[in-house]
């Protein structure tokens, strides 16, 4: 487990060939978010960056990095352009996403120097009644021109629900087999990653005789196979999808049953401040404070996000098991808060991370001594 401080283009390079078996990430989308200066470096589209990345990996070893909608493509374009094979997208499907959309109405009326009329709303008073009613002002939605009012209900961006993930594989050497049998890596762990708990049934080769039997459980080396014709066949769990979502009420009406695909709620307050209580009282102001934006410190509460960005852990955990051998190490070259790095501990694989703001360097370092308390069982 090896914590790497500095520009992740410099710290690469003294990274051994072919001495990762996955890459985990979740770079800078580049969009400027809430003002940050790392979103808005152009680092995730260096091909440089992503050839480094290629250098370390295993032959067929999987790359799997998170972007917005808006700047997956050139992102995708760099990985390609430094060797990599694109082999898929995952979608990642939310229901909290909030619009930040113009009102072009509004955008009329402010342009032409018209200000809309208040609009008065009149509710019942303690009593409920017309005698005693309760007067609220509000700001009217009624545009105050004629052009205004021919674009009302119009707006310039959808709600944001979705984040795509590449999946991307270093080109192999010789046969997936081959491959597979030399460096370990060139596959995805399907059946470790299969949805719901569900029987899926299937039939024998057709032989008189021949009978399918569920195994006592889902997960385990032997449990939900058939072994009756050497040849093993999961019965239970979906095969995954390239689509995964947040469970919440607003995705299912779409989606319908929610073992279709893998689902999991974006992270929580408890889960983003694990293993945080330990950090000094300068190291709390400075996550309220917005980290390394030199902006007023706010109330020195870590109830505050300490990454905007954060992924939830069962999201990351899920990813990481996916494209990971057993005993793999998993590469996060942008580390942030150390989701990647505390998900890789609590699944048993080994990380290398790099990450270059110092004040994130405390957080990763605490939230990874309570994933190592975690998974060693020290914690209730």
């Amino acid at each position: 487990m090896t914590l790497l401080k500095g520009n992740c283009l410099e710290l690469l390079k003294t990274l051994e060939d072919n001495s990762i078996d996955s890459i985990v990430t979740d770079p800078p989308y580049e969009l400027g978010f809430m003002g940050k200066s790392w979103d808005a470096s152009g680092i995730a589209y260096n091909v440089e960056l992503w050839k480094q990345a290629l250098r370390v990996l295993k032959p067929g070893g999987h790359l799997l990095a998170f972007s917005g909608s808006r700047t997956y493509h050139r992102m995708v374009v760099a990985i390609e352009d430094a060797g990599f094979e694109i082999r898929d997208q995952i979608m990642w499907i939310y229901g909290s996403g909030f619009p930040k959309s113009l009102d072009v109405s509004k955008a009329i009326d402010k342009a032409a120097g018209a200000e809309r009329p208040n609009r008065t709303v009149e509710t019942g008073g303690k009593s409920g009644s017309h005698e005693n009613p309760t007067r609220h002002v509000t700001n009217a939605r009624t545009p105050a021109t004629p052009e205004a009012q021919q674009w009302q209900g119009w707006g310039t961006a959808l709600k944001p629900a979705h984040e795509p993930i590449v999946v991307a594989r270093k080109p192999l050497i010789g046969t997936v087999a081959s491959n597979v049998l030399e460096w370990g890596t060139g596959a995805l762990n399907i059946d470790g990653s299969r949805v719901g708990t569900e029987t899926a049934g299937w039939q024998g080769s057709g032989r008189s005789g021949d009978t399918a039997t569920a195994g006592a459980s889902r997960g385990g080396a032997q449990g939900g196979y058939n072994f009756a014709n050497g040849d093993p066949r999961p019965t239970e769990g979906r095969w995954p999808a390239n689509v995964i979502h947040d469970g919440s009420e607003e995705v299912l009406a779409y989606f319908g049953d929610p073992q279709r695909f893998f689902y999991c709620a974006k992270a929580s307050k408890a889960e983003r401040n694990a293993g945080l209580d330990g950090l000094s009282e300068k190291e709390v102001h400075r996550l309220g404070a917005g980290i390394g934006e030199g902006k007023t410190p706010k109330a020195p509460s870590i109830d505050r996000n300490f990454h905007p960005t954060v992924k939830p852990l069962a999201l990351m955990r899920y990813l990481i098991k996916l494209v990971t051998p057993p005993n793999g190490t998993v590469l996060d070259p942008f580390l942030g808060s150390g989701t990647t790095a505390v998900a890789s501990t609590l699944e048993g694989f080994q990380w290398v991370g790099c990450e270059m703001t110092e004040d994130y360097w405390p957080i990763i370092e605490a939230r990874v001594a309570w994933a190592q308390k975690e998974q060693e069982g020290k914690l209730l």
